[in-house]
């Protein structure tokens, strides 16, 4: 197990629920919060210090500067603003880069020689802009990609067929946004494949997998619609995603990653794909056999993240 220290910058309704839910499972050794206002890290680490007597073991939780990325395994970046009223999508871009920009150029600063994680969207853009104003290996920089997109699929699926979640393998790939997609052709229960799973019961149908896709894709706007924000699924992802990482588990999740070639289509432009992770970080992305649309969708998604990327002259 490598320094299992994590810094967490910004502390906003995703950063906590991502440290909350490390204190509840013990995954790391130390936790700092950094966030542009010092009394609110200040605040958390100090309600997060008073519950470890319930968790699992003991842990250093403090609020801190750029200084403690020094030494950290792994940097995870929240932060970011919300789209004003009126505001252009490539003004958002353009204001969420500039803010990604700068918390990397103060991360690098301190020494930093470790993992970044970027949860901040739209995530394939700012885990791109991290990796270009870093100069980390693009295996040292690793956006959230589709993990939670992954999970609200295996749910809903999981739901319908009344099987453990933790058996149904599936994967939604693409943008963490409307082009994502399921590569339903690799999408199995247990060893079986969802078109046996389908004949085999009446519980699913073809039908139901339009149904299961929308459902996952709209999931944020639902949730947002309820409560404003969405925030403890993609920080307990975070965390397994944190988990993979510091225990060296060769765990294959849907995360954003440079493409590189693995896939026929553009290099250059982080993507959610399934990946190998590791200590190293990414170890190798899974080259999946996709039939004929879902190579399109792919390119298609890719191009939507590239497009953006112009947008902001990256």
């Amino acid at each position: 197990m490598q320094n299992s220290k994590v810094v967490v910058v910004g502390t906003g309704f995703v950063g906590m629920s991502y440290a909350y839910a490390l204190v509840n499972q013990g995954t790391v050794e130390e936790l700092v919060l950094i966030d542009i206002d010092h009394d609110k890290a200040e605040g958390e680490a100090m309600d997060l210090n008073h519950g470890l007597a319930f968790g699992p073991r003991k842990m250093n939780i403090k609020a801190g500067d750029y200084s403690d990325c020094k030494d950290a395994g792994l940097v995870v970046i929240t932060a970011g603003v919300n789209q004003k009223e009126g505001e252009t999508r490539t003004h958002l871009l353009t204001r969420n880069a500039g803010i990604i920009k700068a918390v990397v150029t103060q991360i690098m600063a301190s020494g930093f020689n470790g993992i970044l994680l970027v949860a901040s969207n739209p995530v394939d853009i700012l885990a791109y802009v991290a990796w270009k104003e870093s100069g980390l290996h693009h295996s040292r920089v690793i956006g959230s990609g589709t993990s939670l997109d992954t999970a609200r699929l295996r749910y809903e699926i999981a739901r319908m067929i009344h099987i453990d979640t933790r058996n149904v393998h599936a994967y939604i790939l693409g943008e963490h946004g409307d082009s994502e997609f399921v590569c339903w052709s690799n999408a199995n229960v247990g060893a079986k494949p969802i078109s046996d799973v389908i004949n085999s019961m009446e519980e699913i149908s073809f039908e139901d997998l339009d149904i299961i896709y929308k459902k996952v894709k709209n999931a944020a706007y639902e949730i947002i619609k309820r409560k404003r924000a969405t925030y403890y699924g993609v920080g307990m992802a975070l965390v397994r995603i944190t988990a993979a990482i510091f225990n060296n588990e060769n765990r294959i999740m849907p995360v954003s990653v440079l493409n590189n070639g693995i896939y026929d289509c553009d290099k250059d432009v982080y993507i959610g794909l399934p990946a190998v992770l590791n200590k190293d970080g990414i170890h190798h992305i899974v080259k999946l056999e996709m039939n004929d649309e879902e190579k399109e969708l792919l390119r298609s998604s890719i191009r939507i993240i590239r497009n953006n990327l112009d947008s902001i002259e990256y």
